[in-house]
C-alpha cells in the first residue's frame, strides 16, 4: 500500500509505503524553511501517518541538499511581530516538536546540509538522527533577538549535551557534522552516498518488528529520560499488554519454527 497526502498547501508531504512513513519538509527553494502553516502541517502529517499504520517514520528535507533552515523569517513581521503573535507562533512550534517527540512510533531524522534553528529543533525531537558529512548545524536565536521555547531547548540540550548546547546557543555559531562528532547529536554519521540507503534500511528494520513492542519500548525510553511517573505507568501498561498479543504468540511460534515472524500489530 502506497499512500500520499499533502499538508500546508504542499509544504509538508506525508507518504506511507510498507508501514514506513516519510514526512518531507517541501520548500527546497527556501532551504526547506517552515512557515506557520507548515509547522501546523508537521503535526497533522505525523497524526495522519500514525493513523494509517506507520510503524516507523523518516523526517527529511526536500531536494536532497538541506534538511531545514528552520522558521521562515520572511513572515515574522506578520506572524511573529510581538509577544502575543509570537506566543501563538511558538505554540505551533511546540506542537510540531511534540508531535515528533511523542509520536508512538520511532522517528528517524535524515540530516544533510543546513539544519538550523527550528529545523534543529525538529531533528533533536526525533528518536534517531542519521547524517552525512555535509551537515551544518546552528541555533541562531541570539542573532535574531528572540528566544526559543523551553520544550524545544530541552530537546536541543538532550541532543547536544549541556556544554555544547550552551556554546551553540550563546554564540549562535555554525557547527559542521565533524565538529559535533562527540556531542551525541548524530546517532550515526555515514558517507553522503550511503545516507538514503542507511536510513531506509533502519526504518524497514523497525517496521518489520512487532509494533506493540516497539511502541511500548519508545514510551519506556521516554519515561526513563524524562523521569516521568505517568509515562512510567503507561510504559508498564503497554509492556504488560504485549504478553497477551497475537504478535507475542507469533514471535514465539516463528522462533520455534526457525522462520521470520510476520507481525500485525495485534
Amino acid at each position: 500500500m502506497n499512500l500520499t497526502q499533502a499538508f500546508a498547501g504542499g509544504g509538508i508531504v506525508a507518504t506511507l509505503e510498507n508501514h514506513v512513513g516519510l514526512l518531507t519538509i517541501s520548500n527546497a527553494r527556501r532551504k526547506n524553511a517552515l512557515n506557520l502553516a507548515m509547522w501546523q502541517g508537521v503535526t497533522e502529517a505525523t497524526d495522519w501517518l500514525v493513523a494509517h499504520d506507520a510503524r516507523a517514520m523518516i523526517l527529511q528535507g526536500d531536494g536532497g541538499v538541506d534538511f531545514s533552515a528552520g522558521a521562515d523569517i520572511s513572515e515574522f513581521d506578520e506572524v511573529r511581530k510581538d509577544t502575543q503573535s509570537a506566543l501563538a507562533y511558538e505554540a505551533a512550534n511546540s506542537a510540531a516538536f511534540a508531535a515528533i517527540r511523542e509520536a508512538p512510533v520511532p522517528v528517524i531524522a535524515k540530516l544533510r546540509g543546513i539544519c538550523f534553528g527550528g529545523g534543529l529543533g525538529l531533528a533533536a525531537a526525533a528518536d534517531i538522527r542519521i547524517g552525512d558529512e555535509t551537515g551544518r548545524f546552528a541555533v541562531p536565536a541570539g542573532k535574531l533577538g528572540l528566544a526559543y521555547p523551553a520544550d524545544a531547548m530541552a530537546d536541543i540540550v538532550a541532543a547536544l549535551g549541556q556544554a555544547t548546547a550552551r556554546l551553540a546557543v550563546f554564540t549562535a555559531r555554525q557547527f559542521s557534522a565533524s565538529d559535533l562528532g562527540g556531542s551525541g547529536l548524530l546517532t550515526m554519521r555515514v558517507e553522503s552516498a550511503a545516507l538514503d540507503g542507511t536510513v531506509e534500511k533502519i526504518a524497514a528494520d523497525i517496521a518489520a518488528n512487532a509494533p506493540l513492542s516497539i511502541r511500548a519500548s519508545k514510551v519506556a525510553i521516554r519515561a526513563v529520560v524524562a523521569g516521568d511517573a505517568a509515562l512510567q505507568a503507561e510504559a508498564a501498561r503497554q509492556g504488560a499488554a504485549t504478553f497477551d498479543s497475537a504478535d507475542y504468540r507469533e514471535g514465539r511460534t516463528a522462533f520455534a519454527e526457525k522462520r521470520k515472524a510476520v507481525f500485525t500489530g495485534r
